[in-house]
């Protein structure tokens, strides 16, 4: 039996070939036993695997995985190396573009002082964007309720 018309199993089964590769196949199907055999069977897989359904977990093995205290830990130490890989990173990167900035004595005093105004401004906004996230979410009375 020619590979490619194994090939055509799963499209034929499934009604996804074109007209013309369902005529071919179906032309190849009626000269072919094997073929046929190996249709039948594959029509057997698909309706075991269609009627296979995942299990569902009950509600408490959910709520008891997302108030575990091992997942809280995991994701707050994440959550602690991202950070201070990040601050160190865009501190390195603001302190690296910075003095090169000053350094250079043919760049114009106002992109100097433009950048500079920008980098402060942003960290200003980043410390008072995370202190009023942190107020909120200490104070927020709805954060035990599942959602």
């Amino acid at each position: 039996m020619e590979r490619d018309m194994r090939e055509y199993l799963a499209g034929y089964v499934d009604g996804e070939l074109t007209d013309e590769e369902r005529r071919a196949f179906e032309e190849k199907l009626a000269q072919d036993p094997g073929l046929q055999a190996e249709l039948e069977e594959f029509r057997k897989l698909k309706a075991v695997t269609s009627s296979v359904r995942y299990a569902d977990l009950p509600d408490e093995v959910w709520e008891q995985y997302w108030h575990s205290i091992y997942r809280k830990t995991e994701r707050g130490i994440g959550w602690i190396l991202f950070s201070i890989g990040a601050i160190v990173l865009l501190c390195f990167g603001g302190y690296t573009l910075f003095s090169e900035l000053w350094s250079d004595p043919e760049a114009p005093m106002w992109l100097k002082i433009g950048v500079s105004a920008l980098g402060a401004g942003s960290v200003f906004l980043l410390v008072s964007y995370g202190r009023e996230r942190l107020f909120a979410y200490n104070r927020d009375r709805y954060k035990e309720v599942m959602k």
